[in-house]
C-alpha cells in the first residue's frame, strides 16, 4: 500500500472538514464498512481476534487488521497481547468506544425506521 502525502491537498481538506465538523469527525472515526460491525461485535465485551472473525465472516483478514489497528490508534478499542503459548491477543472498547453504543443505537433506529 503506498505512503499517504500528509500534505497533499486531499488529506489537508480531510482534516480541516473533521475538525470544522463535529459529525464527520464522529463518522470517520467509526464509519466505514467495517468499524461499525467491529465496534458492535465489540458492544457485548472483550473478544479475541479469531470470535471478531467470526462474527463478520465477509470481511477479510487484511481488513479486519487494518480496520483493528485504525480503532485503536483513534483509540476506541485496546488491543492486549498476551504472553501465553500459543499467543493470544484480546479486544476491548475503551471509554470512549463504550460511548459509540448510543451513537450506533440512534443509527440502528433510523435505518429500521426509514430502510425500504
Amino acid at each position: 500500500m503506498p505512503a499517504i502525502k500528509e500534505s497533499s491537498t486531499n488529506q489537508l481538506n480531510k482534516r480541516a472538514i473533521a475538525t470544522q465538523c463535529p459529525v464527520t469527525f464522529t463518522l470517520h472515526k467509526m464509519g466505514g464498512r467495517w468499524k461499525p460491525l467491529i465496534i458492535n461485535s465489540l458492544l457485548n465485551g472483550t473478544k479475541r481476534y479469531g470470535e471478531i472473525k467470526k462474527a463478520i465472516p465477509p470481511i477479510s483478514e487484511k481488513m479486519l487488521i487494518q480496520n483493528l489497528k485504525e480503532l485503536e490508534t483513534d483509540g476506541i478499542i485496546t488491543r492486549a497481547a498476551k504472553a501465553v503459548v500459543p499467543p493470544r491477543v484480546e479486544y476491548t472498547l475503551t471509554d470512549c468506544g463504550n460511548e459509540l453504543s448510543t451513537v450506533l443505537l440512534s443509527m440502528k433506529n433510523w435505518a429500521f425506521k426509514y430502510n425500504v
